[in-house]
């Protein structure tokens, strides 16, 4: 809570800068001298990268690529951006920096969370009627672990800027300047939750995942209804559970933090498509189909002395004859952030001054109100090109303020479009849609890249390595696996009612005691372990044949469909990985064919009647496959002294760049090598 944390934090951090560790002098051997800048940008896929390249589109890449080396990066297993971007930050496989999937289970209770951060309350509270004092403060931990490529340079004395690298929230201790990317919430604690406001229901709003719908009604052209934040850590309301009938005891009283909200109210125009918006003192007008700048958001949390601040984004859907009004998840204010998103902490401020305000929320692309139906394809279009727009300009200020160290700049816009877009770029999907116009997105999205690129390109010197790197490649997701349907019918799992059937999420239909192995996570699969799960009943002596038994089975499974086999890989993580965190991770990773790729409800514990399904949903490419199929982009001015580099090895050859030595738990080699090339000047635009 900002306004409390200004009266105690002057003090607090005197006291601190007494208390800290004295910064490690600079390593002798490193060449501070040296600049690097490294361009990730997420799910550039090769194949398409050398495709649009003999086209013409990419002159940029293509000057780059004959100037320069170009091969595939070697990605992690599985291929999601949480391990592959922990891999490359740490330079260790999950094993060393424990992240295994978006998803981690609890092994006591099943219960899942998000693998890459956890927030914590105040240890303590006191209660004085509806209020609550905290007594100290909240915390949220980065479950990353492994010490950053970026802390090593600094321990050696070079400077970093290191903006939005996924997998770094909160941002860890950093001498350099840095912002969260990938892992940082919305203002409400959650990876994005947009609000949809609209007089007419939308179907089937109760299974909306990543959004709230809100019916609303129109009186005398008039809408008025609430902005939702996040619960107050100051209040407390009485959470009742029924009275027992059986027992016929009282009820229990719990407590729990009610919800802050803001009052917003709309005025539509009875002739004309247009509305006035009111939100506490901000008034401004949107015409039908039109974008508000941002707009902040307070929310008090005890009246005059402590507020949250947040920014939202209004897009007038309709106004006649529906009215319709989609709000973007309320991001945290990176002027006034609620939540530690950068090192120094007011770096965020000075971003947001420099470049205005900005989307902090992990992946901001709106892939949820797409799917859910409130976007249309060419309203994601509109949305995603936003984010775009944001990125390009705070790119074009860091290239303008960087003159020295390490520049590490992301870019979410080719992963989120190819995910999204997939079903208008190619005729073979299952649900392919022919639109002239988003036929083309995809190739747009590429060339938007190149334009990036040739703006770094034009601002190096010939002393500086440009790496362009992609944690993974991309590939079509046209068929569904029910995983667990599968372990269901070849006896791994019980059901306790198998005539109910796919009517349970979170394994609620499960018997455990004739259970051996289940899924969980997108690529996942965890053996019932006696000892380790709560209800676990297979043996330890029987671990290594269980293993044995799904693997074969697993790589059996065909496509009845084609015959083809849905999975290609399966890989063992305690034989795969090391590391102290391998005991946290699934037992098999499950790596899936070209084409294939887990469905959406197996991965929290449903199971369907059908093995197999098309997959119809928006989302139709994916990555989180056999790794060996998704490679990503390798491609700098230096030359690549390996055919096969991988992640890994990009982190130790980062390092080595400035001389520092690689640390004795990173897995790579140095992947780099030759003298630096004349600096790459930018080609001329088509």
């Amino acid at each position: 809570m900002r306004r409390s944390v200004r009266r105690i934090g002057p003090p607090l951090a005197m006291l601190a800068l007494g208390l800290l560790p004295a910064t490690p002098a600079p390593c002798a051997s490193a060449d501070t001298s040296r600049k690097v800048m490294v361009l990730g940008i997420d799910g550039l896929d090769p194949k398409l990268l050398q495709r649009f390249a003999d086209e013409g589109q990419l002159p940029n890449f293509s000057k780059l690529m004959r100037e320069g080396s170009f091969k595939p990066l070697q990605t992690s297993m599985p291929p999601m951006s949480p391990i592959a971007w922990s891999t490359f930050i740490t330079g260790m496989d999950p094993g060393g920096h424990g992240i295994f999937d978006f998803i981690h289970r609890d092994p006591k209770t099943l219960v899942p969370f998000m693998s890459m951060s956890k927030a914590e309350p105040p240890d303590h509270s006191v209660a004085l009627g509806s209020w609550v004092l905290p007594i100290g403060s909240g915390r949220v931990d980065n479950l990353r672990k492994g010490k950053a490529f970026w802390q090593f340079l600094e321990d050696a004395g070079v400077d970093t800027t290191i903006y939005k690298i996924p997998a770094n929230f909160p941002p860890v201790e950093s001498g350099g300047r840095s912002l969260s990317g990938m892992g940082t919430p919305d203002i409400r604690g959650t990876p994005g939750t947009f609000s949809y406001y609209s007089d007419v229901p939308l179907p089937n709003a109760r299974d909306i995942t990543g959004g709230e719908a809100y019916v609303v009604r129109v009186e005398d052209h008039h809408v008025r209804s609430k902005l939702y934040g996040p619960p107050n850590p100051f209040r407390r309301v009485e959470k009742k559970r029924p009275r027992s009938r059986r027992r016929r005891e009282p009820a229990k009283v719990e407590y729990e933090n009610p919800v802050m909200t803001v009052d917003f109210d709309v005025w539509l125009d009875p002739q004309e498509p247009v509305a006035q918006i009111k939100v506490g003192d901000h008034v401004f007008v949107l015409k039908e189909g039109e974008w508000s700048d941002w707009v902040p958001v307070s929310f008090e949390a005890v009246p005059h002395l402590v507020s949250v601040a947040s920014i939202g984004r209004f897009y007038l859907k309709e106004v006649l004859p529906e009215f319709k009004l989609y709000v973007t998840p309320l991001q945290i204010d990176p002027a006034d952030p609620a939540m530690p998103i950068s090192t120094p902490s007011d770096w965020s401020a000075e971003l947001a001054e420099k470049v205005g305000e900005f989307y902090t929320q992990e992946l901001p692309e709106d892939t949820k109100a797409f799917t859910h139906g409130v976007f249309t394809g060419r309203e994601f279009w509109t949305q995603s090109q936003m984010v775009l727009h944001e990125t390009d300009k705070a790119l074009d200020y860091l290239l303008d303020h960087w003159d020295h160290g390490l520049l590490f700049f992301y870019f979410s816009s080719v992963d989120q479009g190819c995910h999204m877009l997939w079903q208008y770029f190619d005729p073979k999907h299952p649900g392919y849609v022919d639109d002239p116009f988003l036929k083309d997105a995809i190739p747009t999205l590429y060339r938007e890249m190149d334009d990036a690129l040739g703006r770094v390109m034009a601002k190096i010197d010939d002393h500086t390595t440009l790496i362009v790197m992609s944690d993974h490649g991309f590939g079509p997701f046209y068929r569904q696996v029910n995983l667990n349907t599968y372990l269901l019918e070849k006896g791994y799992v019980a059901l306790k009612d198998p005539a109910r059937q796919g009517q349970y999420p979170f394994f609620a239909n499960v018997d455990w005691s004739k259970t051996r192995a289940y899924a969980l996570g997108l690529n996942g699969l965890y053996v019932n372990l006696e000892g380790r799960e709560e209800h676990g009943i297979v043996d330890p002596s029987e671990y290594d044949a269980l293993l044995d038994d799904l693997e074969r089975d697993l790589l059996a499974l065909r496509d009845p469909e084609n015959g083809e086999p849905a999975i290609t890989l399966v890989t063992r993580t305690h034989r795969a990985f090391h590391g102290p965190y391998v005991d946290i991770g699934p037992d098999i990773e499950v790596g899936y064919n070209a084409t294939y790729r887990s469905s959406w409800r197996s991965p929290l514990g449903e199971f369907p009647k059908q093995v197999f399904e098309d997959n119809l949903e928006a989302w139709s490419a994916d990555h989180c496959i056999d790794y060996r199929l998704v490679p990503g982009v390798l491609l700098t001015n230096r030359e690549i002294t390996m055919d096969k580099p991988s992640l890994l090895d990009l982190t130790v050859a980062i390092l080595d760049e400035y001389g520092v030595p690689k640390p004795a738990n990173m897995i790579g080699r140095d992947c780099l090598g030759g003298k630096l090339e004349p600096a790459v000047a930018a080609a001329p635009k088509n």
